[in-house]
């Protein structure tokens, strides 16, 4: 394996003085070079997708960086990784050479290779408001290349699915021929996901991003000339390109090399590598004092999007401060004005930097695998904890929340209700239809009174509105404006609403005229009807005081109670397959209504008494692979809305796959007939000789043929043959064909037609068929100009 990113360390002690920094640049927002777009105002994660497993049916077929020696399974003494993933969302695991987890269940591992797992991270992503993935792409060249090209055409599938946008992120470490190569892969197989729904564009281009140039090391040699001719040539393309680049890539000492600064400028954006550079909160402050503050300036004064990069924290080297450290760097970051935010990384397990889903304790760690957990400095987390953080991180970079360097991320989050008294508002996400100035949304969830939100002035209607993260029920609402005596009397015009789902909104108090008097506080108390939602919306339509609406504090409170647990979704209703090939089945259904907002349908498949999970989508299809070829499936559907409430499941449906193309459906197949003359029976037609052959009743028209193929399956064509010796003189048979899935009741394939049996063709006749699904294929004989009877040597069906 190439030298790799966690090799770069560099030790925050010995962090070198730049010139250009806090003391030459006061920290300000950033002069965007870009408006947001899709990476450009938002959070983008690494993503490796570079785990497999033996047994996975990935091309690679090994332990691929789970283990050192990846032929063989991962344990104490073949061990890659720094952290243990929590399994429990993944259908599939892999077992591993480790003992038992704590808890006592088997030490298994998943595999990136899976549509399931790359599903499941972007419902994360998407749950979590993680905006954009950086599919890291290595030298694809070697035995690696095809099980990435697999991972990236299922995270296209799971992004679109999930509503995340994705770009391709090539990392030049170790790839010797990288600047023909390169651009070669993108134009080969890349490019083509540029026309996708999820793909990432910023400015109206396609994002490509570029790791490595510049790098003072072995693993990155190009001289500046070469890495410039690539970042122009995808530029010429086209393509707005992000370059990771190093930690003093401004400077051109350290970790950097002199003399490429034009080359780094020549990105549209630079996210400079943190990785092993930084491991507490202090470390953070003085890389923002000395490097962010002039980074930033830098990227401003000449038209640069800048995006650094956070990190977690390696667990195995105790840096996380259960979240204190990740939130320092989104802090420092977000006030320096940075562009965008690239997290380091999803899901790095042999950095020990991941975010996604890890053991929260112990008991969900093998007893001899020496690694900590989520708790390793004794405060409880969740699995999910950094998922939520970084949710939170992108809250404040948008102006949702304020800018804070107290974490509002709690660890674990509790399972009791709210109380009446708690303001569940909070430091929740916001949004409005317009603010002035400095007078932003998340100014109304901040705790600070004397902060205030200001809508858009002159503009009436504008609103203001809260994300309370899942629908609770509520009981009151408390609004203030700033108690200092300047604001005089007012009275604003407000009608409350509420929404599951944050598209459709209902009434919940009608538009009513509030005074906001600072005599008694500018403070006004609205109790609510019996009401569960998670997005309330103030919908301003007057304001005696001031041209807008003005909110200083928006506080909601729950019901006696709490979050409720509303009525389960609907059950999927007509639930039916679509699509069938050798391999994969397509399955469609009808959609399921909530209360709350659905989030979602969850397939299965059921064998006896064995439910099995295949995937979660958000639509009301889903194609599942990786299926055997003419085997019988049975599949069900069930619904789960945003407050994780499950339907019942829909019906079931059975369907069977079709053969493998090319393969005769009728061989050796159960045949029957109207009658047949002497030796030649009707088995003859699929006995796999074409020197045999069947022939019906003589002059009796009509006469049939049949095959039973055993079970309901997909058929595109049907080849006849009679014996090809040449004393079988030309013949025309009028043949219909027809179908049933019963025995009983037949319908039409293809009409009646006659077709010519040439003994200098073969005495062939190839037909191919409408899309027809069926069990019993029968041909119908009305006429034979050569013999007055039907006859074939070979009845051949092929799959649709």
């Amino acid at each position: 394996m190439p030298i790799t990113r966690r090799k770069l360390i560099l030790s925050a002690a010995a962090l070198p003085v730049v010139q250009g920094a806090a003391s030459l640049f006061a920290a300000s927002p950033a002069a965007a070079a870009s408006a947001v777009g899709d990476v450009v105002g938002k959070i983008t994660v690494g993503y490796q997708g570079w785990f497999a497993c033996i047994g996975d049916g990935a091309p690679i077929d090994a332990w691929w960086h789970w283990s050192n020696n990846e032929a063989q399974a991962p344990s104490p003494s073949n061990n890659n990784i720094k952290a243990w993933p929590d399994m429990s969302a993944y259908t599939h695991g892999y077992q591993t050479g480790y003992a038992a987890l704590g808890n006592g269940s088997p030490a298994t591992l998943f595999s990136s290779v899976d549509q399931q797992v790359i599903d499941t991270h972007c419902l994360w992503m998407q749950q979590n408001s993680i905006d954009t993935i950086a599919l890291q792409r290595f030298d694809p060249n070697g035995s690696e290349g095809p099980s990435r090209n697999e991972v990236t055409s299922m995270l296209n599938t799971g992004a679109q699915a999930y509503g995340r946008k994705f770009y391709i992120m090539y990392d030049a470490t170790g790839w010797t021929n990288m600047s023909t190569e390169m651009p070669a892969d993108w134009t080969a197989n890349m490019a083509q996901y540029t026309s996708s729904s999820a793909y990432a564009h910023q400015n109206g281009k396609p994002v490509v991003g570029i790791w490595g140039f510049g790098f003072n090391d072995t693993n990155h040699p190009w001289s500046a000339s070469a890495c410039l001719s690539v970042i122009q040539w995808f530029q010429s393309q086209g393509c707005y390109v992000m370059g990771g680049v190093p930690t003093y890539w401004r400077t051109g000492v350290s970790d950097s090399r002199a003399g490429y600064l034009s080359t780094y400028s020549a990105f549209n954006m630079i996210s400079p590598w943190m990785v092993g550079r930084i491991g507490s909160a202090a470390d953070s402050d003085s890389f923002y004092t000395n490097v962010n503050v002039g980074d930033q300036a830098y990227c401003n004064s000449n038209g640069i999007d800048y995006q650094p990069c956070v990190l977690p924290g390696d667990l195995s080297a105790n840096q996380r401060a259960h979240g204190d450290f990740m939130w320092e760097q989104f802090y420092n970051m977000v006030r320096v004005g940075a562009q965008g935010i690239y997290i380091s990384m999803f899901d790095e397990f042999g950095e020990g930097n991941q975010i996604v889903n890890t053991a929260p304790d112990q008991s969900t760690v093998p007893t001899n695998s020496g690694l900590y957990a989520l708790n390793e400095d004794g405060t409880a987390c969740s699995a999910d904890y950094y998922l939520r953080l970084t949710g939170d991180g992108g809250r404040m970079l948008k102006g949702q929340i304020a800018l804070t360097n107290v974490r509002p991320t709690q660890p674990v989050v509790s399972s009791s209700p709210p109380s009446a008294n708690t303001n569940i508002a909070l430091s929740m996400p916001t949004s409005s239809s317009g603010y002035v100035q400095t007078y932003i949304p998340a100014n109304a969830v901040d705790g600070n009174s004397s902060t205030y939100w200001e809508s858009t002035n002159s503009a009436f209607p504008q609103w203001l509105q809260v994300d309370l993260g899942a629908a609770t029920a509520i009981g009151s609402i408390t609004l203030l404006l700033p108690p200092s005596s300047s604001w005089s009397t007012r009275t604003q015009t407000i009608q409350i609403l509420g929404s599951t789902d944050n598209s459709t909104f209902t009434q919940i108090v009608a538009a009513t005229g509030y005074t906001f008097n600072p005599s008694t506080g500018n403070s006004v108390s609205i109790t609510l009807p019996s009401t569960t939602t998670r997005y309330v919306r103030l919908s301003f339509t007057a304001n005696t005081g001031w041209p807008a609406g003005q909110i200083s504090e928006f506080q909601i409170y729950a019901a006696s109670g709490g979050t409720t647990t509303p009525t389960p979704p609907t059950a999927p209703s007509n639930l039916a397959a679509g699509s069938v090939t050798y391999n994969s089945i397509t399955l469609s259904w009808t959609a399921s209504t909530s209360s709350v907002g659905l989030g979602g349908y969850t397939v299965e498949q059921i064998s006896g008494s064995t439910t099995t999970k295949l995937g979660t989508t958000s639509q009301t299809s889903y194609t599942v692979t990786g299926l055997s070829a003419s085997t019988s499936y049975s599949f069900a559907v069930t619904a789960y809305d945003t407050a994780g409430n499950v339907s019942a499941a829909s019906n079931t449906v059975t369907v069977t796959t079709s053969a493998v193309p090319n393969t005769n459906l009728a061989l050796n197949k159960a045949t029957s007939a109207s009658g047949y003359t002497q030796s030649y029976v009707p088995a003859n037609a699929v006995d796999g000789n074409s020197s045999t052959y069947w022939e019906s009743t003589d002059s009796a028209f009509p006469q049939w043929l049949q095959v039973d193929l055993g079970s309901a399956v997909s058929i595109g064509s049907v080849t006849l043959l009679l014996p090809p010796s040449s004393s079988w003189a030309t013949r025309t048979q009028t043949i219909q064909i027809l179908g049933s899935t019963d025995n009983s009741t037949f319908t039409q394939i293809v009409a009646a037609t006659g077709y010519t049996f040439n003994p200098s063709t073969g005495n062939s006749v190839s037909i191919t068929l409408p899309s027809t699904t069926t069990r019993y294929v029968r041909l119908y004989f009305t006429a034979n100009t050569g013999w007055p009877a039907g006859q074939i040597s070979e009845f051949q069906v092929y799959a649709g």
